[in-house]
């Protein structure tokens, strides 16, 4: 597919899947006759792990370490899935990304229960602004902060 139909779907910007191909971080899997990107099932795939991971704070970098981990253990570089210490060292790194990613995910979520009270906040403050309080009379008739005068009210 093309790289519009890839932006709809991945719901990215045009300008992002051509900045994460400068980076490094997905390669087209081929180009048209007039030189056109082509993109497949598992490019979208690899843009849809780059957008997950952009909101939590990873960096270019650290996408390009996760990246090359999952192409590691899927056996993308060639030689096959990894054995042995090094297949434990990849998952010991995709471990280390997955607490960081719970960590940011707690952390986010603090962050929008605040945002939420602050909100709520505003929204009450708003009301209670929109609907003013009536005027209270006091016993001469006037206007009193504290309401009527007790007295007047109170059962005789």
């Amino acid at each position: 597919m093309q790289i519009g139909e890839v932006a709809a779907r991945t719901e990215l910007s045009l300008r992002t899947i051509r900045h994460y191909e400068e980076a490094g971080l997905v390669v087209p899997s081929a180009r048209s006759q007039g030189g056109f990107r082509l993109y497949t099932e598992d490019d979208v795939a690899r843009l849809m792990v780059i957008r997950r991971m952009k909101p939590l704070g990873f960096t270019l970098d650290r996408m390009r370490e996760l990246l090359a981990a999952t192409d590691r253990l899927d056996g993308h570089a060639g030689t096959g899935p990894p054995e042995g210490e090094e297949r434990e060292e990849l998952l010991e790194s995709l471990r280390g990304f997955e607490e960081a990613a719970r960590r940011r995910t707690a952390d986010l979520r603090t962050q929008l229960a605040r945002a939420e009270e602050f909100a709520t906040t505003l929204r009450e403050r708003i009301e209670r602004t929109e609907r003013p309080e009536p005027i209270k009379m006091g016993r001469t008739g006037e206007e009193s902060e504290s309401g009527p005068d007790p007295e007047l009210t109170a059962p005789a």
